[in-house]
């Protein structure tokens, strides 16, 4: 499980500089940048903060993202 520090901490590496980047976690599994919709994944309690991770996940909608996000 991902500390609560670090999800309070945690933004989208693609959108920081400029909107912010405000992550939501879902179905702790997954963050889901509010600003652009790309989508990180969450491995072995290891958030996965590549912005061309998120890029893979971007079309997908939160209710098919997969759980638990499958590991490389």
């Amino acid at each position: 499980m991902v500390s609560e520090t670090l999800i309070e901490i945690l933004r989208c590496p693609n959108c920081v500089r400029t909107t912010g980047g405000e992550l939501k976690l879902h179905k702790n599994a997954w963050f889901i940048c509010n600003d652009c919709g790309r989508k990180y994944p969450i491995v072995d309690d290891i958030p996965v903060m590549l912005i061309e991770e998120g890029d893979k996940w971007i079309n997908t909608t939160d209710d098919k993202l997969p759980v638990p996000p499958p590991a490389k």
